[in-house]
């Protein structure tokens, strides 16, 4: 793992423009953008707020265009791509890089030594910049001209189809306000500001370029601020919108400094690799109000990957064991577990949150059946029967009665006591690819990880069924024919493992990672003779350093590539390509069936390795979503997914893999 970079290392552009920090509040918003300094996303900004926490993210804070003057002499901080031209090129004054506990910038210009900090304020849409002067020959002035976007962070922006915002200056700070929009303030003690409204024209973001997307934008600026700063002076600029922090700047750091610290010192002792997954984890957790009971309470919630995801609900119920059970974050566990359950409708728990407005969607079949799994974990951790018994198992028998008599978008239960679900037009399991009307993984049907979660699903309710005194046996008399419909439908002699999808007449026999998920659930409906076969055709075909193929590379339909517009991306996303949060069931099986071995564990260390690597090599101290089938196996997708760090945290700790 590396948090640190050095002078050579910072220097190299094209391998600096490819490492990427973040710094999120527990709210939805972030800040992120690039070690080199150049924003290469449209998400990437210094103050991507979330006005209607979690979501309704707007993009403020494009960046901060930085130049130092010592003695007469100038020099750059800041760096843009301009098409094929980078200016400034501040990262050529670049000396040093880190994460300790936030991104942390060394320049060094003649006559003076500059750290730049920039720090997210967990619980406020406000982010610090501050530039600390280590040295300097004489008086150095510091220019700042901020950048600002001001749009919906999925969108955009340029001087043609924007109006500029007001600009009211006051004492230290400046106001910049736009009907129907919150302010955004800018905090700029012992600043000057020079009135100069302009537009910069022309910035290249070659990351959307890749995926054929809009790339160019044009970014508005209210003024220049000016500071003087001798050795040991700091200078400050706080973005925020419609508030200020509420205390000193320095207390807001060191409060911020101590939270992540404690976050930190939960993880096994002397475990790095646990530490900074800890340290990741925490940076998916958000707040949410409730929907059902109570509109005015919060409680938490999961951005499934930054920068552009919402909470969603399959990504949150795989996600739950690592980043709060491992955790021992169990109030947010229980409050995760409530939100959904209030945000229920038709015995289904919501696909998505909307980034837009109050609304849910509910195209999911798994989704619900994985909340299954969340609540019997939640309980294995905790010993929490006060949580099922005032509500939760209340909502759990919704959830069943809704599948048996059938539900939205196909869902139901057939004769044989297994899930159907969909039609040739919908994507309603975790491979959902869609690009128009064309679904690039069809599944709809009876597919094997739905059956599978739905057998886990009638045990768990038989189970809370017994320990609350309520009536088990239909749930038992049910989980038997499912069980023995599961077999006989799935299983194949012949293949060694189960099909992927059933249809009428139609099994199909591809080798996909959607039976690794049976094979590791609370409750399995296989023999262990079955799993042990299944778990060696996942190895030899499927398993990778850094996740699980999506397809064995012998199926003519594998993409091994993860790259180019939405079409080629969509049309490989799970037809080859490779996704860390897999490696969770995959080796969790492996260990069950190796009886968690010394021998087991040194191999899954040994499989994981390129994966903790990795922490060092794109998203700084988190996991990338998915990564290329065919070697060199490149990162794509969200450069930090909760599932991909959540599945290999709970691994990690759940098996004592950081001892030596």
């Amino acid at each position: 793992m590396m948090d640190r970079f050095d002078k050579e290392q910072v220097r190299d552009l094209d391998a600096c423009l490819k490492l990427e920090w973040l710094e999120t509040n527990g709210l939805g918003g972030y800040a992120m953008g690039t070690v080199a300094g150049a924003n290469t996303r449209r998400y990437h900004g210094l103050l991507c707020a979330a006005i209607r926490p979690p979501v309704d993210r707007r993009m403020y804070l494009s960046k901060l265009e930085e130049r130092l003057s010592v003695g007469g002499a100038e020099g750059p901080l800041s760096c843009n791509l301009y098409g094929e031209f980078v200016h400034p090129d501040g990262f050529s004054n670049l000396t040093g890089f880190r994460l300790d506990p936030w991104p942390t910038w060394t320049f060094e210009l003649p006559g003076a030594t500059v750290e730049k900090t920039v720090t997210m304020v967990h619980g406020v849409n406000a982010t610090v910049v501050q530039y600390k002067c280590l040295h300097a020959d004489g008086p150095a002035t510091l220019f700042i001209r901020p950048l600002i976007a001001w749009r919906d962070h999925h969108h955009l922006t340029g001087a043609i189809v924007q109006s500029s915002p007001d600009v009211s200056p006051g004492p230290e700070t400046v106001r910049l306000s736009r009907s129907g929009d919150p302010s955004l303030i800018l905090h700029v003690p012992g600043a000057r500001f020079w009135g100069a409204a302009d537009w910069y024209y022309g910035f290249t973001y070659p990351e959307e370029a890749a995926r054929g997307l809009d790339f160019t934008e044009d970014l508005y600026t209210p003024g220049e601020l000016e500071w003087t700063l001798r050795t040991g002076d700091t200078a400050t600029v706080v973005a925020a919108i419609e508030h200020t922090l509420g205390t000193s700047v320095e207390r807001a750091l060191q409060a911020e400094r101590e939270r992540r610290e404690q976050i930190a010192q939960a993880a096994p002792e002397g475990d790095e690799v646990a530490r900074t997954l800890f340290l990741a984890a925490d940076q998916f957790v958000v707040k949410r109000p409730l929907r059902g009971r109570d509109a005015h309470c919060e409680t938490w919630s999961v951005i499934a990957g930054y920068p552009w995801f919402t909470d969603w609900g399959r990504d949150t119920m795989i996600a739950l064991p690592g980043l709060f059970l491992t955790t021992g974050r169990h109030t947010e566990a229980a409050g995760v577990l409530q939100v959904f359950a209030d945000a229920m409708q038709g015995g289904l728990v919501p696909n998505m949150f909307s980034d837009q407005s109050d609304g849910a969607a509910y195209n999911t079949v798994d989704a619900t059946l994985w909340f299954f799994a969340a609540a019997r974990r939640y309980y294995d951790a905790t010993s929490d029967l006060d949580l099922f018994r005032n509500g939760l198992f209340g909502a759990l028998k919704r959830a069943l009665e809704a599948h048996i008599q059938g539900t939205d978008f196909g869902i139901r239960m057939d004769e044989d006591g297994l899930i159907v679900a969909g039609d040739g037009s919908t994507q309603l399991t975790w491979m959902d690819a869609k690009v128009g009307d064309h679904v690039f993984t069809p599944r709809h049907g009876k597919a094997v990880e739905i059956n599978a979660l739905w057998y886990s699903a009638i045990r768990t309710a038989e189970f809370f069924a017994k320990k609350l005194g309520e009536e088990a046996a239909p749930y038992a008399k049910l989980g038997r024919l499912v069980k023995d419909s599961f077999v006989a439908t799935f299983w194949s002699n012949e293949l060694g493992y189960l099909y992927d999808c059933v249809r009428e007449d139609y099994k199909d026999p591809a080798l996909r990672p959607n039976q690794a998920i049976a094979v590791s659930l609370p409750y399995s409906a296989l023999s262990l003779e079955q799993e042990r076969s299944i778990v060696r055709a996942l190895t030899e075909k499927l398993t990778t350093p850094y996740g699980l193929r999506t397809l064995s590379p012998d199926d003519p339909a594998y993409r091994g590539r993860y790259e180019g517009d939405p079409w080629s991306r969509d049309g490989a996303y799970h037809q080859g390509t490779v996704w860390p949060w897999l490696l969770g069931p995959y080796l969790s099986a492996y260990l069950v069936l190796g009886n968690r071995s010394e021998e087991a564990k040194r191999a899954v260390r040994e499989l994981v390795r390129p994966l903790i690597e990795h922490l060092g090599q794109a998203g700084l101290g988190t996991l990338s979503e998915v990564f290329d089938g065919d070697e060199p196996q490149r990162p794509g997708g969200c450069p930090a997914q909760a599932w991909s760090v959540a599945e290999l945290l709970r691994v990690w700790v759940e098996n004592d893999l950081g001892k030596a």
